[in-house]
């Protein structure tokens, strides 16, 4: 009666949580039939347990078997049915069969065992009531429905706590079972309420009610685990075969040699060789299933397996790993100019390359294409990874010798290391790439280690975020006529003044901007920045009214359908006229503009306003657009001005490209000028405008402003 007093609360409790459970909004479908069955399994157990009370209460010692008894083994298949609907990862026909069979062999074993220690004993009980005998044979079948659902569940690894509490319930039952029994047929042992089998059974119930609780508590159903991790749990069938063949050897162990012996020798051999057989083709397909058939390195399944159990594992001081992602430079221009068995035979030669710089530990694969990666773990240090790196460069800066032709390779690396800031593969993986790519922006053919400014995502938030919290500051510098020296334009140029970083240059993040589509907003910024100032210089200062000023204008900006609204709301919110601003185009908008780019800027010009091509004669502008689109001023790059005084060479291209642009009826403008000799020699060629150190650094808004005070000359307008 204590004993029953005592399961009784806790099997209660496991039934009312039970039915909050079932009643539970986020539960799907599969889910919730699954703990209906679960529910009724418990509402059975809570009537066996009081039933088994009111006979205590009642007689003083209850026939074998009771009510109570049947109503114990009832719960039983209900149990067993909603561990085996339990909806896990999807998988198909082929690894359920897969999962069958190795449960079978499990049970198969264990029935082996259940038959040899309870059910032919118990089966060959003489005198004993047949309705005992079918009773106490019925447990152990019961038991090995539980067996075979355990099995199949262990297989199909659920990620639920819950189910796997209630898993080790069922397990502790099973353990219990057979224990009192077997200790009862065998043994002639029976337990009291008290010993250790009984104690089984209650940490069985309270297991329950602990899987009950976890469920009731979770927000969300988990998400099935993945089928990897099944690998782990598949020596189970060759320990039940194991088993099995023991208790045959031993049952026969007072058999002679002669017949029994040798044949159960024999099975074991022959058994033995299946199981030999089947774990090397387990292991050839799994070599197969996990290697690249060009290269033999490992596959992309295999290093996204690598990287979770990376990521996984608890970070330690003293221990480190970390990804190589290794893209190869100029691979296409490879297999375009000489065949693809060209480019296998690079592949080939990389793989080579891979194999004699990592560790015994690491692992090294092919993700596609010429994409490769190294997965590092358990490193001593950072510096480790470094090495490995640069080793690898090293290494593959060796010419591949393909026929007659020597083919040079190289590779662009990116290095991330799984730290605190490292959620998951996906997010360790982006780290490498970013590393990677900037490693290919800054030259190729080297390694770089990932470091936050690398990451584009986050430099396109706090660049986004610099424009919102005017981070972004807009320097101006003069353009002056080359005759006369005086101030005709100034140009505005964007700066970041970073919180941390400090007064950040256009390259530092320009570029960037151009790539994630921020240049859009700073654009647009610097655009009413610097109209708004200009707006307040003429107001202010009577020498700034004939003033000029040039605004470069993205390429991506000039994509935007709403372009020349965009620009129309900012002079008419800043108050600057339309005649006074140029705006300056990038040759990449000159290489093909196409009909609405061109239709978007006659528009502006149709406005009043300036256009000009910025940076000329670095890009691949091809020189009949200049007569098509509506530009009125060419900026000669800088690199054509540098060694004009001392190089004719360098003058005679210069000159070229003023005659040129005279001969599109343009204005040139030409920038970098750092010397009187650079200007007098621009000036001689017929260039009438510059700028450069030599005539005023970029300044803020309050300093031009001064520097047009100062100027006691007269302005000079452009012409168009």
């Amino acid at each position: 009666m204590l004993n029953d007093f005592a399961y009784l609360p806790v099997t209660l409790l496991t039934a009312a949580l039970g039915w909050r459970v079932v009643r539970k909004s986020d539960l799907d479908r599969r889910e919730r039939r699954a703990w209906l069955l679960f529910e009724a399994s418990f509402a059975v157990q809570v009537v066996a347990h009081s039933v088994s009370l009111a006979q205590n209460f009642v007689l003083e010692m209850p026939s074998y078997p009771a009510v109570s008894d049947y109503l114990y083994a009832a719960a039983i298949p209900l149990v067993v049915a909603g561990l085996l609907v339990f909806p896990v990862a999807r998988r198909s026909r082929a690894e359920r069969f897969k999962m069958l069979i190795d449960s079978l062999i499990v049970v198969a074993g264990a029935c082996m065992m259940l038959w040899y220690l309870e059910i032919g004993p118990i089966a060959q009980t003489p005198g004993a009531d047949p309705e005992v005998i079918i009773f106490s044979t019925a447990v152990p079948v019961l038991d090995l429905l539980l067996v075979f659902a355990l099995i199949t569940l262990l297989l199909r690894r659920p990620e639920d706590a819950a189910v796997g509490l209630l898993g080790g319930s069922m397990a502790l039952k099973v353990v219990a079972d057979s224990t009192y029994t077997i200790a009862y047929v065998q043994f002639g042992v029976a337990f009291e309420p008290g010993t250790w089998p009984f104690v089984l059974w209650a940490a069985g119930a309270f297991l329950s009610l602990l899987a009950v609780h976890r469920r009731l508590v979770q927000n969300d159903r988990a998400e099935p685990a993945s089928r990897g991790r099944r690998g782990r749990l598949g020596w189970l069938p060759y320990v039940a075969v194991a088993l099995a063949y023991g208790l045959l050897a031993f049952a026969a162990r007072r058999e002679s040699l002669y017949p029994m012996g040798g044949m159960i020798l024999g099975a074991v051999a022959l058994t033995s060789l299946v199981i030999a057989r089947q774990m090397y083709a387990q292991r050839e397909n799994r070599r197969l299933a996990v290697t690249d058939p060009l290269t033999g390195l490992s596959n992309r399944a295999l290093i996204a397996e690598r990287l979770d159990e990376l990521t996984r594992q608890p970070l330690r001081e003293g221990r480190h790993g970390a990804i190589l992602l290794i893209d190869l430079d100029r691979f296409k221009p490879i297999n375009d100019a000489y065949g693809h068995e060209a480019g296998d035979a690079v592949l080939k030669a990389v793989a080579t390359a891979l194999r004699t710089v990592i560790r015994s530990g690491d692992t090294a694969g092919r993700l596609g294409g010429d994409e490769f990666a190294i997965v590092l773990p358990a490193l001593p240090s950072r510096a480790a990874a470094d090495g490995i790196a640069q080793r690898l460069v090293d290494a593959l800066h060796t010419p591949v010798i393909f026929g007659d032709v020597v083919l040079s390779v190289e590779a662009s690396i990116g290095v991330a290391f799984r730290d605190e800031t490292v959620a998951d593969t996906v997010q360790l993986m982006a780290h490498a790439d970013a590393a990677m790519y900037a490693v290919k922006r800054s030259g190729r053919g080297s390694y770089r280690v990932y470091s936050p400014e690398l990451d584009t995502n986050a430099r396109d938030a706090e660049l986004r975020r610099a424009v919102e919290n005017d981070e972004l500051v807009v320097h101006f510098q003069p353009v002056v006529g080359l005759a006369g020296g005086d101030s005709l334009s100034v140009e505005a140029l964007v700066r970041w003044n970073h919180p941390t970083r400090g007064l950040l240059m256009p390259g530092a993040f320009i570029e960037l901007a151009e790539e994630t589509g921020a240049v859009i907003p700073i654009g647009e910024w610097v655009l009413r920045d610097a109209c708004r100032q200009a707006a307040a210089w003429r107001a202010e200062i009577p020498e700034a009214e004939p003033v000029r000023l040039s605004v470069n204008l993205s390429a991506r900006q000039v994509m935007q359908a709403d372009l020349v609204e965009t620009i129309r709301g900012i002079l008419d919110e800043t108050g600057f006229p339309a005649d006074r601003l140029v705006l300056e185009l990038t040759e990449s908008v000159v290489l093909e503009p196409d009909e609405l780019t061109v239709s978007r800027l006659r528009a502006l010009r149709d406005m009043g306003i300036g256009l000009s091509i910025d940076d000329f004669g670095t890009g691949y502008a091809a020189l009949s657009y200049l007569r098509t689109l509506p530009v009125s001023t060419l900026k000669m790059d800088r690199s054509f001005v540098t060694d004009i005084d001392t190089d004719p060479d360098a003058y005679a291209v210069a000159e070229a490209v003023v005659r040129l642009a005279q001969a599109f009826r343009l204005h040139v403008v030409a920038e970098g000028i750092e010397t009187a000799d650079q200007a007098r020699c621009l000036a001689d060629m017929g260039c009438r405008y510059g700028q450069g150190y030599h005539f005023a650094r970029p300044m803020p808004g309050d300093a031009l402003a001064a520097w047009l005070t100062a100027q006691r000359q007269e302005s000079v307008s452009f012409t168009r």
